[in-house]
């Protein structure tokens, strides 16, 4: 069984993907951040072209044509599947009423999503001492109103760890109530995309549940046999320096790449495989991390330390390493890349959005609106498609 479905807080896409590659019908994505949005768009577009013409979409990858001429070329039907909206109470009713009208009657199976996880991390309370006011706290209050309204199937809702202790544990709480109060199931677990074949170690609580007349319970995912290397992943892709792009693939795709689902054999339009500028300074720090791994910020010579802080985040420079999953890709890469630095001492940089993209499991053909910095945070703030695709795939075969 497939059908109809809604993304909540949908971002990149990475959750939607994975359902979209399991023939669930995406009727929309409501996601208030416009570059996020605008990527959604040209994601549609994509499949719509795959359909039709696919070198309009290379076209505009290869920028021989603009995004507003790619557009043009989309029936409005399928780009107006994106909703660009904060969800509140003041736009929850227009919202409503612009997915009654992309439904004309039937229904909906399956609603899907998570709310912006800042104000249940861990991390983001240490940043922010007083977050009990946060208004994030309770946009999961309106996913439960979703669910009311088209009262479909199952839902998936993803989230931080942090998720279990917000507020004291009383937002997890008021979540279950709410869902089983509306007559699902409520079941949870910790999961890590490396079980998924996701060459990342990704922790996320994943709540999954069920109207309870039908019996389902939640799926059992068995361990993915893939055991890809970051040195797999990004062995087709060109070396590069700091502040170089390069968007030539180097060979031909390997089996990781084909295994994933991120480069189709066919498939040699590359894209933002571009890394940052690096300074003097930050370049000698990097030199020195993958020389000795990751030395903590105080292990560093004075002559580098430019940060008043020795007492916190002294992780701060990471390197991926080549014979390991990557860690836990965030959205803080948007602003600097010093937590994610390339394993080759050559290249001497932070990694490309491109291998960002792949670490998240993302297809070579997924284009991110509509900023280098922007397309770092949307990939960093993502489900792994590939962990979403296997969700995907249980569920339909629960159903």
């Amino acid at each position: 069984m497939n059908g109809k479905i809604i993304d909540l807080f949908a971002g990149a896409g990475g959750l939607s993907e994975g359902f979209r590659r399991n023939k669930f019908d995406i009727v929309a994505h409501v996601e208030m951040d416009y570059n996020a949005s605008l990527t959604l768009k040209t994601r549609e577009a994509y499949y719509y072209c795959l359909d039709n013409k696919l070198e309009y979409y290379n076209d505009y990858l290869n920028n021989k044509i603009s995004r507003n001429d790619l557009y043009d070329k989309i029936p409005a039907n399928i780009l107006n599947k994106v909703i660009n909206k904060e969800i509140s109470k003041e736009t929850i009713r227009d919202i409503f009423d612009e997915i009654d009208d992309k439904l004309n009657g039937e229904n909906i199976i399956g609603i899907i999503g998570g709310p912006p996880c800042q104000a249940y991390s861990v991390a983001g309370r240490a940043r922010k001492k007083d977050m009990s006011d946060d208004p994030r706290n309770y946009l999961y209050k309106y996913y439960l109103k979703f669910i009311k309204k088209y009262n479909p199937l199952f839902y998936v809702f993803e989230n931080v760890q942090g998720i279990f202790s917000a507020k004291d544990g009383t937002v997890f709480k008021d979540i279950e109530k709410g869902m089983k109060r509306l007559g699902y199931t409520f079941e949870y677990k910790l999961l890590n995309s490396k079980d998924f074949g996701v060459v990342q170690e990704r922790k996320r609580v994943i709540i999954i549940g069920f109207k309870k007349e039908l019996n389902i319970h939640y799926p059992i995912f068995e361990k993915s046999s893939l055991n890809y290397s970051i040195r797999d992943l990004f062995e087709d892709l060109p070396p590069l320096k700091s502040g170089e792009c390069n968007n030539q693939y180097k060979c031909k795709p390997n089996d990781c790449v084909i295994d994933l689902k991120i480069r189709k054999n066919k498939w040699n339009t590359l894209t933002y495989h571009e890394s940052r500028n690096l300074n003097n300074n930050d370049a000698e720090i990097y030199k020195l991390c993958i020389k000795n791994k990751n030395l903590k910020y105080t292990d560093l010579p004075n002559k580098l330390i430019k940060h008043n802080n020795k007492n916190s985040f002294l992780d701060r420079f990471k390197v991926v390493e080549y014979d390991k999953p990557c860690h836990t890709m965030v959205a803080h890469i948007s602003k600097d890349g010093h937590h994610y630095i390339h394993p080759d001492i050559k290249q001497c940089r932070s990694l490309s959005v491109r291998e960002a993209a792949r670490i998240q499991s993302f297809p070579d053909d997924y284009y991110f609106e509509s900023s280098k910095t922007s397309a770092y945070k949307q990939i960093g703030n993502a489900v792994p498609v590939l962990m979403a695709d296997i969700i995907a795939k249980k569920i339909e075969e629960l159903l």
